[in-house]
């Protein structure tokens, strides 16, 4: 123990009373080291006293309290150490059993006529009422009943209980709770208490104080204090998250200058013309968006999300054409070198005859090529460059570039700003999801972000059937395939990759080669070449072929040569045959929601209606089957984003590594979603405020945002 016997909130855990070095190592594989984290170690969830209840009324499964007497007690001994003790409470309703499992001082607990209450779940059957363990608390004659107590439920690691956590808590409220500091204001409090009431149920004219909510927190007096406490601290966490990507907003129009982009109608008529089809409404209005930014002198940082077949690339085209109508260059990053290549040949089939010149760069070019392109880029010969990540690596020099579109759900960091960074202008950013983002993702992880979003599909696209099958049926649906091709339709065949490896990972891999494994692809198109399909002309396609082959095979499908496609998920993203309206997705449990629909996508590009078919191989687990039905009868990528976040969370959808974000600590992104949109809305109105940056009553809070959040978002210090 220190020198002084008082406690601090910076004291170590090990020196509060009762702890020492043990349990203290104990405590800190909790994350908990002092007494102030003590303090915010919130609960996971909480005991509701169980209402009481008559015996004859007693309900299997249903938890319930009751007041009776002992009427017998009985302990069998098989032996040292294993007892059983059976004991039987009653009351003028009825009588239940008691069992005790290895709990010998029970028998001496229990005294025949004593009063007790019993606490539990009981089990019925027939007329035999049994509580197993339940919670038993001793009551003199003529004593009241305790009043009920609502007891919090604390993470747990080897070696630490919940009764020693409860000890703890409750030692260092008691000592400490009074010191802590209050950041919210107390406008702020009773703003905040207003905007929620929608939200969040009885939480008062003002949001509790830090003291109040945290002794409530742990130790509620009633249900009504522990909702006022949770909805205090949930509310906080959420705000200070959104001050911190507010203020990220803030710095990107306050310290970063960009090129403006100027637009007028004969700009805008100019692109529009280059296009062979109208655009849609969707697709109108996202672009109106874009135009508005970009005409700012700072950068546009927008997130565009749409489903599968909605367009987006047609917006990316128009938003790199207005750079180049500014006399600016522009770059598109692509997450495979099969889209990239895609992405540049629809370029330079939709800017024939113009003046508009557009290079490619990719890891698989050689020294000369490679050279060429990055000398036309620095020179400004080169308008429109399209590649890999290859663009991020050093020898990459733009004069001017004005607009980088990032495919993919890729999210720049600062030092991959800094290496596009030219002529001592930010470009403008415009990052593009085919995978719809849920709305509380995009409220935290993106929530410095402006989102523009794609519904509307362009006319005349055909419907997708999706169909959950089994290996019995396997027969019919190759015959269906067959019918498919005989009619001059194309068909693909996705077969997963037999490691581990998660899409993200791969995703950020140095190449998306380096990442699969190929046997269980190739095994599948040598079965299909020999069986089911030997009749018909199959390609095979996956990431560890050389660009070269990968690209001929690309085109042969294209053309119509190659019949079917044999792939791994190489042709998740952005792949566009429109005679190709047949998918076989084989060992379906391996792929992630978002992953499936992304593959579904490549069978809904043309007017013939696509028809989808998933497999699954091996042991299927249940909560797999149960994902796989909802893929099945969900063909909305916004419904089926909510429903993957639901199935799987955040921290599965993204990943820490994706994220960059510390972890919410009492806010769930998902039960929480009413508090996070108040604490958006506020944030922004509060940011925009000088008094914000300024005045003394925010600079406890100002502190909280900076110190939680300033280097995964860098900040700098605005203040």
């Amino acid at each position: 123990m220190p020198e002084s016997n008082a406690i601090k909130l910076a004291t170590q855990v090990q020196y509060l009373p009762g702890i020492g070095p043990a349990r203290a190592e104990r405590l800190a594989r909790l994350g908990v080291q002092t007494a102030q984290q003590l303090l915010f170690f919130f609960p996971r969830e909480y005991e509701f006293p169980a209402p009481t209840c008559r015996i004859d009324q007693i309900q299997d499964g249903v938890a319930c309290s009751l007041i009776g007497h002992v009427e017998d007690v009985d302990l069998i001994t098989r032996s040292p150490g294993k007892s059983i003790c059976n004991a039987i409470i009653a009351n003028d309703t009825g009588a239940v059993k008691l069992l005790f499992f290895n709990q010998s001082y029970r028998a001496e607990q229990l005294i025949p006529d004593q009063r007790v209450q019993v606490s539990g779940v009981p089990r019925v059957n027939g007329l035999l009422v049994e509580f197993t363990h339940p919670k038993i608390t001793i009551l003199g004659e003529a004593e009241d009943l305790p009043a009920p107590e609502i007891l919090p439920v604390y993470p747990l690691t080897e070696g630490v209980k919940q009764a020693e956590i409860r000890r703890m808590t409750r030692l260092v409220i008691d000592e400490l709770v009074n010191d802590l500091h209050e950041v919210m204001p107390s406008a702020l409090r009773q703003t905040g208490a207003i905007a929620l009431s929608e939200a969040v149920e009885s939480i008062g004219t003002e949001l509790l104080g830090i003291v109040d909510a945290i002794r409530n927190l742990h130790f509620p007096t009633d249900e009504q204090a522990l909702r006022r406490a949770r909805a205090r601290l949930i509310f906080q966490e959420c705000f200070v998250l959104q001050l911190a990507l507010a203020v990220r907003q803030r710095r990107l129009s306050v310290e970063l200058k960009s090129p403006v982009l100027a637009s007028n109608a004969l700009i805008d008529a100019r692109i529009k013309n280059r296009f062979p089809f109208p655009l849609t409404g969707d697709q109108k209005r996202v672009i109106d968006e874009i135009r508005k930014d970009v005409q700012r002198p700072f950068p546009m940082n927008r997130l565009l999300q749409g489903d599968v077949g909605s367009g987006k690339t047609v917006v990316a085209i128009y938003a790199m054409l207005l750079a180049v109508a500014n006399q600016q260059q522009a770059v598109l990053m692509a997450p495979t070198e099969v889209l990239a290549r895609q992405h540049f040949e629809t370029l330079k089939k939709l800017l024939s005859g113009s003046k508009v010149r557009v290079g490619l760069l990719s890891g698989s070019l050689n020294a000369r090529d490679r050279r060429e392109v990055l000398d036309a880029t620095a020179s400004g010969t080169i308008d429109l460059l399209i590649g890999t990540q290859a663009l991020l690596h050093a020898g990459v020099n733009f004069p001017q570039l004005g607009l980088c579109v990032v495919d993919e759900q890729h999210k720049f960091g600062v030092a991959q700003r800094e290496s596009l960074r030219s002529g001592g202008e930010d470009p403008h950013y415009l990052v593009m999801s085919a995978t719809p983002i849920p709305r509380s993702i995009a409220m935290t992880l993106f929530g410095d972000v402006d989102l523009s979003t794609l519904r509307e599909t362009p006319p005349g696209r055909g419907a997708v059937h999706t169909y959950l099958s089994h290996q019995g049926w396997k027969d019919r649906w190759w015959k269906f395939v067959r019918e498919r091709l005989d009619e001059g339709r194309q068909a693909y065949v996705v077969a997963p990759m037999i490691d581990s490896v998660s899409q993200a990972d791969r995703h950020s891999a140095l190449s998306e080669s380096e990442a699969e494994d190929v046997s269980s692809v190739e095994s599948v198109f040598e079965e299909l070449c020999n069986g089911v399909l030997s009749n018909y002309r199959i390609g095979l396609l996956h990431g560890r072929m050389d660009q070269e082959r990968k690209q001929r095979v690309m085109e042969e499908f294209h053309s119509g040569k190659l019949q079917v496609l044999v792939s791994t998920t190489v042709i998740e993203v952005g792949v566009d045959v429109s005679n190709a309206t047949v998918m076989t997705i084989l060992g379906a449990q391996k792929f992630g929601l978002a992953q499936l629909h992304q593959l579904r996508g490549r069978v809904s590009r043309g007017t013939h209606d696509g028809h989808v078919c998933i497999f699954t191989d091996g042991e299927t687990q249940a909560e797999d089957h149960d994902r796989l039905k909802v893929f099945a009868e969900t063909h909305d990528g916004f419904e089926l984003a909510e429903a993957d976040f639901r199935l799987r969370g955040p921290g599965d959808l993204f990943g820490k590594s994706q994220s960059g974000l510390p972890p919410m600590r009492i806010a769930d992104l998902q039960r929480d979603q009413g508090i996070m949109s108040v604490a958006r809305e506020l944030a922004k109105k509060t940011v925009a405020e000088n008094a914000f940056f300024e005045a003394d009553e925010w600079a406890e809070l100002r502190g909280q945002v900076f110190r939680r959040y300033g280097n995964s978002l860098d900040l700098g210090d605005l203040a």
